[in-house]
């Protein structure tokens, strides 16, 4: 995924139902996660990188499954 902000993508996933069930995360938790400082995520998000993230309010949330897939890919290189 090219863009953490793909409005297209997230509305899809709704509708296709891909997070029924799944886990939203914090940015601390994530950060916990993946053992990185919660800057590197705001900067990655900065960016457009990093695991894929959308706003809940003022609040920034990731699905489980987005970070756990990017993860996945990062570790294929």
């Amino acid at each position: 995924m090219s863009s953490t902000h793909d409005t297209h993508t997230e509305t899809t996933s709704r509708q296709n139902g891909l997070h029924d069930g799944d886990q939203m995360l914090t940015l601390k938790e994530v950060a916990t996660l993946l053992r990185v400082p919660e800057a590197t995520l705001r900067y990655w998000r900065h960016l457009h990188t990093g695991p894929h993230s959308f706003r809940l309010g003022r609040s920034v949330r990731y699905w489980r499954t987005d970070v756990t897939t990017w993860l996945e890919e990062q570790s294929r290189g």
